[in-house]
């Protein structure tokens, strides 16, 4: 018993010295919203959706380490808001963007239920809710009217 206690706090130990990307890349704009929605935004999303990550302590801690890192990666490639200019520089691109947010944020599904549980921040009321939907809507709708 004496011999596995050894074996495992060895072995996490040793997991804790394999490199973790917990990079924020610079940023190359942002998409041009209220500054309610901006702030909305800034305290429910950009953790994961953004290059202005902030790490949580125990995103230092293997094995949660390895998890957070590739949930913020798989958020950003799904949605940077840092990478806003890139999606405006196509407006089908930015509309269909926007289109995705008001689904997500309306279905419930955003941000998902394991992030909101360490994370009051990301935890939205109906009112937010709504008010975040109704933007990405109608400015997904201006970007399609204006092309």
């Amino acid at each position: 018993m004496k011999a596995a206690l050894v074996s495992f706090v060895t072995l996490l130990a040793a997991v804790q010295l394999l490199p973790v990307s917990r990079s924020n890349p610079p940023e190359e704009g942002n998409p041009e919203a209220p500054a309610a929605i901006v702030r909305l935004l800034k305290r429910a999303c950009y953790d994961c959706h953004s290059n202005e990550t902030r790490w949580p302590w125990y995103s230092f801690i293997a094995p949660a380490s390895w998890l957070v890192s590739r949930h913020v990666a798989e958020a950003r490639r799904r949605l940077n808001f840092s990478e806003w200019g890139e999606y405006a520089s196509d407006p089908d691109t930015a509309s269909h963007k926007l289109g995705e947010i008001a689904d997500q944020v309306a279905s419930g599904k955003m941000a998902p239920w394991y992030y909101r549980a360490m994370h009051a921040d990301a935890r939205l009321n109906l009112a937010e809710r709504q008010m975040l939907t109704r933007w990405a809507r109608t400015s997904s709708a201006a970007m399609r009217s204006s092309d």
